[in-house]
């Protein structure tokens, strides 16, 4: 029996189990590796950053001594170059402007004979003697402080730096644990209990001062421990383990199949024949019920889409006769308001039909339109719409205003059924104005798309006055109609010397 063979025979535990050893040992070595080299990269970087923040506090310590020495130094020469009295009174006026300075001092003469203090100093006959210029830093012998010794010209200075002081310049960091400044013959513990060891720090030395005195810092020794190895690298090697596991499973179990199933209802098209299911989807129950629903869904969806296509194809034709008596009827009413119009004696009466005819046009115009609409499921065409507008206008103008001219410039836009019949009624109402009080002067029709949802109709003839005058009865009604109209566009109407302009929303182009 060949290998291929025995592994056929396996169940499908054991041949999962057999496939997870092969892909993820090999990955599981691999990972762990890189954890390694990436566990000692970061130890070393934990442990640089100990010797940073070490280094950090003794030098943040040795900038305390050398701003106490430079404003000791600057006091006590303005303080012993005048020989008069009261050298420390001037000594501590100069150091009490200078921040973070000790006021503790004592002011000595080059053989070391103190000349006066301020505050409390101790002995510091046990201080070596420093020439003018010079620096000495050593630990005072009888309190917790550091004592800073200079030389000026006519004497030394000697200031104390008080151990808490120490403390605040160094303690910048909460990962310094310990602090301990050492001479050659004493130590003074800055931070931390003094003769208590602190388990797991990294003790370093660091010289302060120009070697004068040694900084032992000791900081929190932070490393990655196996715990911590173990923490990091097994919920990586769990995810990839469940990742694969789960692939594997959705791979042969769902996905392959889902796939078939899904090919098959792509290459279906409705009205080509019935819908052709493949037979064998794996082991999986519930895609074989699947299968089958979708099926019996198609079926269904293919005899309601039936019945709605014969529902449809009858709806359609009753819209379009309804549409059919709709706009003969509107005909039929402008033909007849024409036929009374002609008949009328009176001019204010034939004025009055004709105004209505038009009107009543402009919505048959309209209507016609919306059919299009319909039929072609794009919205109403402004184009062909003012244009057939603009001459049933020209053709129905009275006698006077037989010769206007309306000059169109008009994009190729399309709007809803709503928005359609208020632009026809606001060209009507101002193209009727203009006949009636300029039928001489030419009047301009402009629609522009001005963006992807809008679009402005603009109407020009010097008959057109923003402001209402007073006494003419007309122009204010004719204002108010305008106005009205323009309010059921959504917009303002732009009224300006010889122009009308409102906006009205567009369908996008297409």
């Amino acid at each position: 029996m060949t290998v291929a063979e025995r592994f056929a025979r396996l169940p499908t535990a054991g041949k999962l189990l057999l496939i997870l050893t092969a892909v993820l040992l090999p990955i599981g070595a691999a990972l762990a590796w890189l954890g390694e080299i990436g566990i000692r990269q970061a130890n070393s970087a934990l442990l640089q950053r100990s010797d940073d923040q070490a280094r950090l506090a003794a030098r943040s310590v040795e900038s305390l001594f050398a701003r106490n020495a430079l404003a000791l130094r600057i006091a006590a020469n303005g303080a012993l170059a005048d020989n008069g009295g009261n050298t420390c009174d001037r000594a501590r006026r100069s150091l009490a402007i200078a921040p973070a300075v000790s006021q503790n001092f004592e002011l000595e003469t080059p053989e070391g004979r103190p000349l006066c203090s301020n505050g409390t100093v101790g002995d510091t006959g046990k201080l070596p003697i420093v020439a003018p210029g010079d620096i000495r830093l050593r630990i005072a012998p009888d309190t917790d402080a550091v004592a800073v010794r200079v030389g000026v010209i006519n004497g030394m200075a000697t200031a104390l730096v008080p151990v808490q002081e120490l403390r605040s310049a160094a303690d910048a960091d909460s990962d310094v644990r310990t602090l301990v400044l050492h001479d050659a013959a004493r130590e003074l513990q800055v931070i931390g209990a003094p003769g208590n060891a602190v388990p797991d720090l990294r003790m370093t030395d660091w010289p302060v001062g120009r070697g004068a005195l040694r900084a032992t810092v000791g900081t929190t020794d932070r490393r990655i421990t196996p715990w911590d190895r173990l923490v990091l690298l097994l919920p990586l090697l769990m995810w990839i383990a469940a990742a694969m596991i789960t692939w594997l499973l959705v791979s042969r179990l769902l996905v392959r199949p889902l796939k078939r199933l899904e090919r098959a209802v792509t290459q279906y098209q409705p009205g080509g024949g019935p819908l052709d299911l493949p037979r064998k989807l794996g082991p999986s129950e519930e895609i074989q019920e699947l299968r089958d629903a979708f099926g019996r869904a198609v079926a269904r969806v293919e005899q309601s889409d039936a019945e709605m296509t014969t529902a449809l194809e009858g709806q359609r034709r009753l819209v379009r006769e309804v549409h059919h008596r709709v706009k003969n009827n509107l005909q039929v009413v402008a033909s007849l308001l024409n036929i009374h119009g002609r008949s009328a004696t009176a001019p204010e009466a034939r004025s009055a039909y004709a105004g209505i005819s038009r009107r009543v046009g402009a919505l048959s115009i309209v209507h016609r339109n919306h059919f299009a609409e319909m039929e072609e499921n794009r919205g109403i065409a402004l184009r062909p719409l003012i244009n057939e507008l603009a001459a049933e206008l020209r053709a129905g103008a009275p006698e006077a205003a037989r010769a206007l001219r309306i000059d169109l410039d008009i994009d190729s836009v399309n709007t809803t059924q709503d928005v359609a019949v208020s632009v026809a009624f606001l060209i009507t109402e101002i193209v009727e104005f203009a006949m009636l009080h300029a039928p001489q002067d030419p009047i301009e029709i402009s629609l522009r798309r001005v963006s992807e949802l809008t679009a402005r109709l603009t109407l020009s003839s010097h008959v057109l006055v923003p402001k209402e005058e007073e006494g003419i009865p007309e122009k204010i009604q004719f204002e108010r109609i305008v106005a009205g109209l323009a309010r059921q566009l959504r917009s303002t109407l732009e009224r300006n010397l010889g122009r009308y302009s409102v906006d009205l929303p567009v369908f996008p182009p297409v």
